[in-house]
Parts: C-alpha cells; sequence; structure tokens
C-alpha cells in the first residue's frame, strides 16, 4: 500500500470513528423542544379538594360571660378547639355591638356586648358570623351604627346586617382549597312592630330580612353565579319548638332551588332536625351555644360540622354538647350517643333525609 493510500486510509476511519462518537452523545443531550406559552385567555383549571365548615348556634356575652372578654383567646372556652380544627366556623352572634344606643321600645331581651365580642370570636376559630337575628338591633338606629363601625374597625367578617340592603344581603366571599364560598346571613324572626325599622332597604340601614322571600331568592342567585358553594345561615323557627314550621321548608325550598347549598339557623334555642333535602343540607336549629342563661333543655347544644366540594355535601356530623356555665361542652361516651339518637329522631317532623 502506497504512503498516500495509507494516509487516505487512517483519515476515512478516524472521520468515521468521530461520526459514531458524536451521533449517540448528540442524540442524548437533545435539548428538549420548548413548551409552549399557555394562553392567558383560558382560565388555568382549578382543582376543588373536599373542605370543612363547622357551626355553632346562638352566642351572646350577657351577665357573667362578659368578663370571658378580658382574655379573648379563652373566651369561648374548650369548644374552641373543635372550630378551628375546621377550615371555616360560623355562629350568630345574637347582639348587637355597642355600649350606648336606644333600647328598643317592647322588647323584654335586649342583648348587647362590646367591639371585643369580634375579637373573642376571631381568637377561638371562628371565621365568619352572622348578625341577622331578633337582638341584632336591640339597640335600634345608634346601636346600629355603632355595631357596624365596630365591624369596620375590626375588619372581621359579618353577614346580615349593613348600611343599606346591598350591604345586608351581600355575602362573604372566600376561597378554601380551591372553592370559592359564599356565605349570606338573614332572619325570618322579627318583632312585628320592629320590622319597618329594622329591615335594611335602599335607602337605609338594618338586617337582610328573610320574610322578603324574593330579595333572598334574588340574593341567592346573586351569590350562585360567582360561587362554587353557597351557604345560607337563616335565623327561623319558634322558640321551644322542637319542630320546623311551615314557613322553613318552605323558604328552604325556593332557596335550594336558587342555588343554596347549604342551609342552617337558629332561634328555638334547642336543637332542631338536620338532614338533606333535595340533596342539599338543612339544619333547623343549631340550639343555643354561648349563652348565659341556658339551662334545661335550652342547655342541649352541639356542633354542626360539613365536608363540602363544591355544591355538593360529602358528609354531615352533629356532635351533641351541653351547656355548662354558659359555654358548650362536647358529650362523650354514653351521653354523646344518647343525645345523638334523641336528635336523630327529631327528624321525624320534617321531610328530611340522613342522606343525600
Amino acid at each position: 500500500m502506497s504512503a498516500l493510500s495509507a494516509a487516505a486510509l487512517a483519515l476515512g476511519v478516524l472521520a468515521a470513528c468521530s461520526s459514531a462518537e458524536s451521533s449517540t452523545p448528540k442524540a442524548a443531550t437533545k435539548a428538549p423542544a420548548a413548551t409552549p406559552k399557555p394562553d392567558k385567555s383560558e382560565p388555568l383549571p382549578v382543582t376543588r379538594q373536599p373542605f370543612t365548615i363547622s357551626f355553632g348556634g346562638d352566642v351572646h356575652f350577657e351577665g357573667f360571660l362578659r368578663a370571658r372578654l378580658a382574655n379573648p383567646s379563652t373566651a369561648l372556652g374548650p369548644i374552641a378547639s373543635t372550630l378551628r380544627k375546621a377550615d371555616l366556623a360560623m355562629v350568630n352572634l345574637e347582639t348587637a355591638i355597642t355600649m350606648g344606643g336606644t333600647p328598643a321600645p317592647g322588647k323584654q331581651f335586649k342583648f348587647r356586648a362590646p367591639e371585643s365580642a369580634l375579637t373573642a370570636l376571631k381568637a377561638s376559630g371562628v371565621d365568619v358570623v352572622s348578625m341577622a337575628n331578633n337582638h341584632g338591633m336591640d339597640f335600634m338606629e345608634s346601636g346600629l351604627r355603632d355595631s357596624l363601625k365596630a365591624i369596620k374597625k375590626a375588619k372581621y367578617p359579618v353577614v346580615g346586617i349593613g348600611k343599606d340592603a346591598d350591604e345586608a344581603y351581600k355575602p362573604w366571599r372566600t376561597t378554601v382549597k380551591g372553592n370559592r364560598v359564599a356565605i349570606l346571613g338573614a332572619t325570618q324572626v322579627l318583632d312585628d312592630h320592629l320590622i319597618q325599622a329594622w329591615t335594611a332597604t335602599d335607602e337605609k340601614g338594618g338586617l337582610a330580612s328573610a320574610k322578603n322571600v324574593e330579595r333572598m331568592v334574588e340574593a341567592v342567585k346573586e351569590a350562585r353565579a360567582e360561587a362554587d358553594t353557597v351557604i345560607v345561615y337563616l335565623h327561623w323557627g319558634a322558640e321551644l319548638q322542637k319542630c320546623p314550621l311551615p314557613r322553613q321548608p318552605e323558604l328552604a325550598k325556593r332557596l335550594i332551588k336558587a342555588g343554596a347549598d347549604v342551609i342552617v339557623g337558629g332561634h328555638a334555642h334547642i336543637p332542631l332536625a338536620g338532614g338533606y333535602m333535595n340533596g342539599k343540607y338543612v339544619h333547623y336549629g343549631l340550639g343555643n351555644f354561648v349563652f348565659s342563661s341556658a339551662n334545661g333543655q335550652t342547655a342541649n347544644s352541639g356542633v354542626l360540622t360539613l365536608t363540602l366540594r363544591g355544591g355538593e355535601v360529602l358528609k354531615s356530623s352533629w356532635r351533641p354538647a351541653r351547656i355548662s356555665g354558659g359555654l358548650p361542652r362536647l358529650l362523650t361516651g354514653p351521653a354523646a350517643q344518647q343525645e345523638l339518637a334523641r336528635w336523630k329522631s327529631l327528624r321525624s317532623c320534617t321531610t328530611l333525609e340522613d342522606a343525600p
């Protein structure tokens, strides 16, 4: 072989080796294709996870309970730990937030509390309250102004009350684990001679009245338009009457049709039945919760906890409690089982189901 041929052969071998050595690494280290940028005109998918909300009944800080406001974090006693475990917690604040005002005429019982009541509720794990009840304006228009001022100062979510109807019927909105939640409050219980003075209108402040059914239906529809979960907390029923009034299921059906997923409330001062109506959850009476005068049957209490995802109620749980010293304490053992069985028996005078 000539020197020239040998050189050419060597160059060919080198070229072949170089090609073989470079082809594999290039294939292995090839830069990935660029990920296309998301189209900002299309909303990103949101995954809704189940969340829990716990409800308690009527709360005030009258009598010896007033002193508990000095230490906000312990104002609700041991039940606060139960409320804090839920993703959301709510109660009915059955009092005006004022230390002044003009007492409402013709009322035997008038409740009020200082601004620290809101601080105590927040510190105890309560995320939102309703003041739409038959004590929310116990100190009339001047008391209402004080209440609204205290709410604004505290930056604390309160529904069912406002400077006008739009504000009173406006839901509190929040997002929990991907669920857009809207919560409204309203009262179906008002003293006849105070209905006009206490009901919020376009021209004056007051409470959201569930007596105006059409306005309530519209409020629920508006809430539904921008929410995955709609909850309505009502003050309704008759004191100490264990069965719902005919107007309660009638209203519940209208609000469910309008878009409500959960309807709960109180006023009877004793626990009433809870269960499912057309696949949605309804509770006719949560009873007293933090209440200085609770005794006998009015000391029966409890915590309702619902697990929801969007508009679906996945699970419901009623944990019976007994009020002692004005504060609810969860029952355990045979006492809890006995009271739970009694509570379940209350469905017999309703059309509610124990499952969706």
